[in-house]
């Protein structure tokens, strides 16, 4: 399987946009259901990030807002931003009721065929709030760690097929 990793370069080098990419072996829209539906993200989280959502959460379109909770015990509302079915999703997290962060988090689901996909994973902190410890966890999070979630991801849409 081919992969990629890349960053983006903000203008003060500082790396402020991170991407990983893969090729799976799944149809696009297994791969996409995944994603949309935030019950089944603690399944293929790389970060080890994520311990659950309540069902029934599965994004539809943009203005769609999930809540996660985190392994810390918080919870996070998602604001899907950007949504077109099989293809595209991105949201924003903010701690509940309250104002976004200014991080997106984005995924893109590309049908290479009928039983093979690329993924694209990305993660921008251009707009995050100016947290010396937000700051901090967004640098930590690296193409690496993005890579992470997409290997987790095709393994399982791929178990899915088996």
């Amino acid at each position: 399987m081919e992969t990629t990793q890349n960053t983006t370069s903000a203008p003060e080098g500082e790396q402020k946009v991170v991407r990983a990419e893969r090729e799976v072996a799944a149809p696009a829209p297994d791969v996409f259901g995944l994603i949309a539906d935030p019950a089944k993200q603690p399944e293929w989280d790389g970060n080890d990030n994520l311990q659950e959502a309540a069902p029934d959460q599965r994004v539809h379109e943009v203005g769609d807002v999930f809540v996660m909770t985190l392994t810390n015990g918080q919870d996070r509302a998602n604001e899907v931003v950007e949504f077109e079915e099989g293809r595209l999703i991105a949201w924003k997290p903010s701690l509940v009721g309250e104002p976004q962060l200014g991080h997106l988090w984005r995924w893109e689901v590309i049908a290479e065929g009928d039983d093979r996909c690329r993924v694209i994973h990305t993660y921008d902190w251009t707009g995050l709030v100016d947290d010396p410890k937000r700051q901090a966890r967004a640098r930590a999070t690296t193409s690496d760690k993005l890579m992470a979630s997409v290997e987790r991801l095709a393994a399982v849409a791929e178990s899915l097929r088996a």
